[in-house]
């Protein structure tokens, strides 16, 4: 049975981190459990997914993935300014506790209060790693076909 490639369809076995460039840790599975995962299912976002492309059991690689290939650039226009009346009066607003809003679709939408200042809240929507140049390491422990769903 010849080795199977890491291509959309494909079940993937793999252990992986997720550091910054200093080499502190963000996240990792080196240590536990190694994830599965369907490519193609999103639990990685696409342009991780795209790293792995071709990738074989046994294969272990490190990439530096930049900003735009992991969660974006620093976008400004995602900082906004609230009220204070506008949060309930119990709610503790001091900078980088996280609130969760509700967006247009309802769905939730994570931001981090960045500034406090007088009646005015600011608040950070962009993703807590945006901006940041990652380091990806992944080792591939497995690569079967998918099992079609029905």
């Amino acid at each position: 049975m010849k080795e199977l490639p890491v291509d959309k369809g494909t079940r993937v076995k793999l252990h992986f981190a997720l550091k910054f460039p200093d080499g502190e840790v963000i996240d990792s599975t080196f240590e536990k459990e190694p994830a599965t995962l369907e490519i193609g299912d999103d639990n990685l976002p696409e342009n991780f997914e795209a790293y792995l492309m071709g990738m074989k059991a046994g294969d272990r690689e490190s990439y530096q993935v930049p900003p735009e290939k992991a969660f974006g650039q620093h976008n400004p226009n995602n900082l906004q300014t609230f009220k204070r009346h506008e949060f309930s009066a119990d709610m503790v607003l001091e900078p980088g506790v996280m609130i969760s809003f509700a967006d247009a679709r309802q769905s939730e939408l994570p931001g981090v209060v960045s500034r406090v200042e007088g009646d005015e809240v600011e608040v950070d929507f962009n993703h807590p790693l945006a901006g940041r140049t990652l380091t990806f390491d992944v080792q591939i422990i497995d690569v079967e076909p998918a099992k079609p769903t029905h």
